[in-house]
């Protein structure tokens, strides 16, 4: 009985961190849970738990809503992608594998990445190829989301290129993250079939009572951050979130 409380208040705990995480840098939220939750639970029953926290804490970053649905018509071609890419390759190589040599190797990618975001030049995509550039940075997107579970890169690299403000540039982040976590719930879906789906709501509703439990400490960790994030100038945000990057491709490396 004292161990199932102690479990209960750990999680909590991880999820009010990882949540002023996702606050601060606008990710970070699954790879901080699952890293600290795998150290008195399996990786299953994390992942269970992290659904909720994970889906809703996307959808309160694409916050303010008025100005989404510009932000949706400049990026509708690379959602689109994301999708196509997400269930197009869940469809050719089944559920997530997250094989180690593919999360190594972007690992690597996120570790370069964050290096050059600290250290290079910014660079910036001309308006005129953003949307075909959208398309097919969403279709990479979508196919490593499928290989790996991951939807980072490189749709944060592409959003960086846009030079959108900070708030703009949560918020995306934030429409991107939703949307890969949908697609991928889909392309599971449709991967494993509808036997498979069915066999795997058995017991779902207590997992489903923790997983919105869990809502509220990373919502109100997600909070805090954000306000964190206000008092950050430009300059330090932006070194923040590359540390961010970098923590998590070294993870990846790490893991792999």
């Amino acid at each position: 009985m004292w161990d199932a409380w102690w479990v209960l208040a750990a999680a909590v705990a991880v999820f009010g961190l990882a949540g002023v995480v996702k606050g601060v840098v606008g990710l970070g939220l699954p790879t901080v849970s699952m890293a600290l939750l795998a150290l008195f639970m399996p990786a299953g029953q994390a992942a269970a738990w992290l659904l909720l926290p994970s889906l809703v804490t996307n959808v309160v970053q694409m916050r303010p809503m008025p100005s989404l649905r510009p932000l949706l018509r400049r990026l509708g071609w690379m959602q689109l992608g994301i999708v196509a890419g997400t269930v197009g390759g869940m469809l050719w190589w089944g559920p997530v594998g997250e094989a180690a040599v593919a999360r190594t190797a972007l690992g690597v990618a996120l570790v370069i990445y964050a290096l050059w975001g600290l250290w290079g030049p910014g660079l910036q995509l001309p308006q005129r190829h953003q949307a075909w550039l959208g398309l097919l940075c969403g279709l990479l997107t979508g196919g490593i989301t499928a290989l790996t579970g991951v939807f980072v890169v490189p749709a944060v690299a592409f959003l960086q290129s846009l030079a959108l403000g900070r708030q703009a540039l949560m918020q995306a982040m934030g429409l991107c993250f939703t949307v890969s976590t949908l697609a991928l719930g889909a392309g599971m879906a449709l991967a494993q079939g509808p036997g498979h789906a069915a066999s795997s709501w058995t017991g779902w509703g207590g997992t489903a009572l923790v997983s919105a439990l869990m809502l509220l400490p990373a919502l109100a960790g997600m909070a805090w951050g954000e306000r964190l994030r206000q008092s950050l100038s430009p300059q330090v945000f932006k070194r923040v979130l590359m540390l961010g990057l970098l923590a998590l491709g070294i993870y990846m490396c790490a893991r792999g």
